[in-house]
């Protein structure tokens, strides 16, 4: 399977599962636009030329619906691929008609994504400033510091963008007192992670704190394919997770490096709109006709495109045919 075609199938399987959570935005049920997602996901990649196995996917901490762990997808014919799948980043934002929220998807050869059934992980995530400078390991301080020098910027020019939950409440506090800026968001921790890895194109310098370990595994996929930083750590919220931790063979006090989260020097990351934010459009319905906004991250084609897309929608039928594709490319 050429590169070129492995990237255009996981746009589709994002595109496909934003259309089809597009139409229950703001209604207020969480479960049916996961739901929704994760069937038209599925359905797109049913027949993608790859060999895909769903390593770590968004469900198993909030019993949603999802692509399970170990779940096979594609033909069978092409890539040996460890897929990561969030159908829905940002599920309670769709369901109330908030902004942000994106459907995602990321690879990496098989073997090279990290695995666990740990809900949540603390995280450190920047651009390509931050690779050798930052440490999670580091009060955030000195952290700041740190990065502002190599970005030859004050640090009170940069921007922290934390999960807005009592558990990150000591680490804005600590972002305050360096005197840098701190962004809250409710939900939607992958964006926020490309955001702060996407130097030219954001204004999030640094994600920190505690988020899920599902958008982790794919923010650093992001991150290895753009170049970033991001180092982790598992943070069990009980004993009950300290077992699950144990029994997998991790050590929840080590340091997980970019290598340990994305292990290959190749990786691949696509996001699709489903409500309008900073980071992509939401889906637009016109006339029998979807419209949607996507980014694709890639160091197979060592590209990120950004695609506006309008496709023709057939009643009863998962499959679109998308049509007047408009691309723009960034080496």
């Amino acid at each position: 399977m050429e590169t070129h075609a492995l990237e255009y199938a996981f746009v589709r399987s994002t595109e496909a599962a934003a259309i089809a959570a597009g139409r229950l935005v703001g209604l207020g049920d969480k479960n049916a636009v996961d739901g929704a997602a994760v069937e038209a996901m599925r359905t797109a990649l049913r027949d993608a030329a790859l060999a895909g196995v769903v390593v770590i996917g968004e469900g198993e901490k909030d019993e949603a619906p999802m692509l399970y762990h170990g779940e096979e997808i594609g033909s069978g014919d092409g890539p040996s691929l460890d897929v990561a799948v969030d159908p829905i980043d940002g599920t309670t934002l769709a369901s109330r008609g908030g902004p942000g929220a994106i459907s995602v998807i990321a690879a990496a050869p098989r073997g090279a994504l990290f695995r666990t059934r740990v809900p949540y992980m603390e995280k450190l995530v920047t651009g390509p400033a931050g690779r050798g400078v930052v440490s999670i390991d580091l009060p955030l301080e000195e952290n700041l510091r740190a990065l502002a020098r190599a970005k030859g910027r004050e640090v009170s020019d940069l921007t922290v963008a934390l999960l807005d939950r009592p558990r990150n409440e000591p680490l804005m506090r600590q972002v305050r007192a360096a005197g840098a800026r701190v962004r809250v968001f409710g939900d939607g921790d992958v964006a926020n992670g490309v955001y702060a890895i996407l130097e030219e194109r954001a204004n999030v310098d640094v994600l920190a704190g505690i988020g899920g370990s599902p958008e982790g595994v794919i923010v650093a996929c992001a991150a290895r394919a753009l170049g970033g930083e991001m180092q982790g750590r598992l943070w069990p919220r009980d004993e009950a997770d300290e077992v699950i931790a144990n029994e997998e063979g991790h050590d929840i006090r080590k340091t997980l490096t970019l290598n340990d989260l994305c292990a290959s020097e190749d990786a691949l990351f696509a996001a699709s709109g489903v409500t309008d934010g900073e980071f992509l459009d939401g889906v637009r319905y016109r006339r029998g006709s979807a419209f949607t906004q996507s980014i694709v991250i890639s160091t197979y084609t060592r590209s990120v495109r950004t695609i506006d897309a309008k496709h023709e929608l057939r009643p009863r039928d998962l499959r679109l045919d998308a049509i007047e594709p408009k691309s723009a490319a960034t080496p």
